[in-house]
């Protein structure tokens, strides 16, 4: 079983970019990612998952903590399917932190107030 994944590096670089100008914990980034990426209706292309782990090396405990197996069970609502343990962390894990580090990045570039602006996400559905 993994216990580490490393981010691609322009996650890495969208994070430390957030972080610095927000003030906002790496790890709080890292969880909005997700989020963002499992409030997607599209699923994981191909793609997502043939990403270059040349960003930051991240802990599983740090990233899903004791909230592991509902993160588990959004990823697989998500995906629609029954996912190995092996699959899930690190493969579909760093998938939606890579891809919702993008959406991160938009969410952040486009907003006046990005904290005001993630808590008002879900009014404008």
């Amino acid at each position: 079983m993994a216990f580490k994944l490393k981010t691609s590096k322009k996650a890495a670089e969208i994070f430390d970019r957030i972080e610095a100008s927000e003030s906002l914990p790496y790890y709080t980034l890292v969880k909005l990612a997700i989020a963002l990426s499992l409030r997607s209706k599209d699923p994981l292309k191909e793609s997502d998952f043939h990403t270059n782990t040349l960003g930051r090396e991240l802990n599983r405990q740090t990233i899903t903590g004791n909230a592991d197996a509902l993160y588990k069970c959004l990823i697989e609502l998500h995906t629609k399917k029954h996912l190995s343990d092996e699959e899930f962390f690190p493969g579909y894990v760093k998938a939606h932190i890579d891809r919702g580090a993008i959406f991160l990045d938009q969410e952040h570039r486009y907003s006046g107030d990005f904290l005001v602006h993630l808590t008002e996400l879900e009014k404008s559905l």
